[in-house]
């Protein structure tokens, strides 16, 4: 049987100002996995209107 699995998204709390500000937060969430046993996560960088930014990384169980 076939199907599709569906990635699931945890967006950060806080909206940033800046890119840079954001750039810092997924160096930091990447980082955290670097040594550890677990799968990394994808993080991304979203824009939102205006010039503000999101973080989101997935959940994978």
């Amino acid at each position: 049987m076939w199907f599709m699995k569906i990635t699931r998204w945890i967006y950060w709390k806080q909206i940033f100002q800046s890119k840079f500000q954001a750039s810092c937060l997924k160096a930091k969430l990447e980082d955290n996995w670097h040594n550890g046993y677990e799968i990394p996560p994808w993080v991304e960088i979203r824009q939102l209107a205006e010039e503000k930014y999101v973080v989101r990384y997935t959940f994978d169980e």
